[in-house]
């Protein structure tokens, strides 16, 4: 089948790989839609400490079900799950083990043992993927392939927004116009907040934000004081840019919160004053990836909670990889998909 392989960092290329072969607790997927994403970019630049090379890369995804494991197959004839061959899935592609302490302590998320599709194992840019049953949720027909794919994503900033735990009426200022913070923007709204003001430095992005309901757009973090002079309940950094993380702690305001959402460089430091997290009561919060949030993410888009149409920007086959890959860096639209059998 054809795939994107990352032989190794700043390496890759579109070429065949065996297809994949299901394990007895393992569905195959027909891969219909797959998003690239910042940590696409991490580990093509051999700047994720988690990824394994070689690797097929890709996690944001949807598709087909096109054969089942030995296991699921018997389990089906006795009625045992809702998937069958011809479903219609999005997949969770964190694996965790079951059996470390963050696991059993409820956080499987930050598994001692993590894994991750299109990380540590091949991923869905790729024509066919397998995936195990319990990642796999079968999505209604009214939901597109390349809406379908944006269900990983959601889903981070769903967990971001329920570790977050805002109340009703806070203010928030969420830093970068990506993919996550338009995604964190629209739950934000949805979840009472009375001002979303947002930042970036692309114009056409910020456009977007307003079009989406924030309150208002700044192309500096230090221009939105001008709508709070006190500082904002909550701010969130959905860049990973050291500097700009420090700039946006500057601007919490007195017993908020401050979370960083953004993927920085393992190696990255940031200076912050513990007098000011002291005296001031600031919550400093981490989010990482998604735990439970699965669901939770489909029901906000079947809902139409999310505008997917202003989301979702190309959808390009597996051979233009390379252009899709450069619409990302260079900040072209929001989310560029690939349709690896289209």
């Amino acid at each position: 089948m054809r795939a994107v392989i990352i032989d190794a960092p700043g390496s890759f290329r579109v070429g065949n790989v065996p297809e994949p072969t299901p394990r007895s607790d393992e569905l195959l997927i027909r891969v219909e839609a797959c998003g690239i994403c910042g940590t696409d970019l991490h580990i093509i630049d051999g700047e994720s400490p988690l990824a394994r090379y070689p690797v097929v890369p890709g996690h944001e995804f949807a598709g087909e079900v096109v054969e089942l494991g030995r296991d699921i197959a018997q389990s089906n004839e006795n009625g045992g799950t809702n998937i069958t061959v011809g479903s219609r899935v999005a997949v969770d592609p964190n694996l965790y083990c079951g059996h470390c302490d963050s696991c059993r302590t409820g956080h499987e998320n930050l598994c001692l043992n993590y894994s991750a599709l299109g990380v540590t194992k091949n991923g869905a840019i790729a024509q066919y993927v397998a995936v195990p049953l319990a990642a796999a949720y079968v999505v209604p027909n009214t939901v597109s392939w390349c809406e379908a794919a944006l269900l990983e994503p959601i889903s981070c900033a769903v967990h971001g927004m329920h570790i977050l735990n805002p109340r009703s009426g806070d203010t928030f200022l969420i830093v970068g116009a990506g993919t996550m913070g338009l995604l964190l923007l629209q739950l934000a709204i949805r979840g009472g907040a009375s001002r979303v003001v947002m930042v970036d430095v692309n114009a056409q992005r910020l456009e977007l934000a307003e079009q989406l309901g924030a309150t208002r757009t700044y192309g500096a973090i230090q221009q939105a004081l001008a709508d709070e002079p006190l500082g904002f309940n909550c701010v969130i950094d959905a860049t990973g840019v050291p500097a700009v993380i420090e700039h946006a702690f500057m601007v919490v305001k007195r017993g908020g919160k401050f979370m960083v959402f953004g993927v920085a460089s393992p190696e990255a430091r940031i200076s912050l004053s513990p007098f000011r997290i002291y005296n001031d009561e600031i919550t400093i919060i981490g989010s990482m990836a998604i735990l439970f949030s699965f669901q939770s993410a489909l029901d906000l888009l079947s809902g139409g909670v999310i505008n997917t149409q202003a989301m979702l920007t190309a959808a390009l086959p597996l051979q233009d990889f390379s252009r899709a890959l450069d619409m990302v860096r260079h900040g072209q639209g929001v989310k560029t998909q690939i349709l690896p059998n289209a």
